[in-house]
C-alpha cells in the first residue's frame, strides 16, 4: 500500500469513528423515523461494484417503497413516485448516506471517491473507464458538488435512465477518472468541506 493510500485510509477510519460516535443520536433519529411508517426496513443494503472489481453490500438509509428496484431503474428523479415522504426529505439533505460510514470503517468506500455503481453498470465500463476502480469508491466526489441537484435535473424526463445517459453520466465519468488518475488529499479536504457546506447553499 503506498504512502497515500495508507493516509488516506486512517484519515477514513478517524473520520468515520468519531462521525459514528457524534452521529449517532441522529442515525438512530433517523433509523426510528423510518421505522414508524411500518412498512419495511430502515436500511437498504444495494449492491455496488468497489475498487479492483469486488462487490460489495452499500447501506443507506431506505428512501423509496420496498421492491422499489424491481419497479424502475437506479435512476431517481425528484418526482418518482417510489420515493417515501420521509425519503424526499432524507435525500434533499444527504442524510440517507449516513449508514455509509460503516462501509467506510470495513475498508469498502472511502470519504471521498468516484461513487460505486452498481454491477450491471459497470459491466457496460469501457477498459478506460475501468481505471475508476483503481481507488475506492466515495461518499462523495467532484461530480456529487455538480450534480447535488441530480434528481432535479432527472425529474420530468419519461426515461430517466437515459436522461442520465446523455445529462449526466459522461462529465460523472470524466471527473471520475480525472480523480482516479490525479487526485490528491488536498481534493479531498476540499470535496469534504464544499459537500459540508452544500445543505447551506440550498
Amino acid at each position: 500500500m503506498s504512502r497515500r493510500r495508507a493516509a488516506k485510509r486512517a484519515f477514513d477510519i478517524a473520520l468515520a469513528s468519531v462521525g459514528l460516535v457524534f452521529g449517532s443520536p441522529l442515525i438512530l433519529g433517523i433509523w426510528a423515523r423510518i421505522k414508524l411508517d411500518r412498512d419495511g426496513p430502515a436500511i437498504y443494503a444495494g449492491r455496488r461494484v468497489g475498487m479492483s472489481g469486488r462487490e460489495f453490500r452499500m447501506y443507506k438509509f431506505r428512501t423509496m417503497v420496498m421492491n422499489a428496484d424491481r419497479i424502475g431503474g437506479p435512476s431517481t428523479p425528484d418526482d418518482d413516485p417510489r420515493l417515501t415522504r420521509t425519503g424526499r426529505f432524507l435525500r434533499r439533505y444527504k442524510l440517507d448516506e449516513l449508514p455509509q460510514l460503516v462501509n467506510v470503517l470495513r475498508g469498502d468506500m472511502s470519504f471521498v471517491g468516484p461513487r460505486p455503481q452498481v454491477p450491471d453498470e459497470v459491466a457496460g465500463y469501457t477498459p478506460e473507464e475501468r481505471e475508476i476502480l483503481s481507488v475506492r469508491p466515495g461518499i462523495t466526489d467532484w461530480s456529487s458538488l455538480q450534480f447535488h441537484n441530480e434528481g432535479e435535473i432527472l425529474a420530468g424526463h419519461d426515461d430517466p435512465e437515459r436522461a442520465y445517459a446523455e445529462l449526466i453520466r459522461p462529465e460523472k465519468m470524466r471527473l471520475g477518472l480525472d480523480y482516479a488518475r490525479r487526485g490528491t488529499f488536498r481534493d479531498d479536504i476540499d470535496i469534504l468541506v464544499k459537500t459540508a457546506l452544500l445543505p447551506f447553499r440550498k
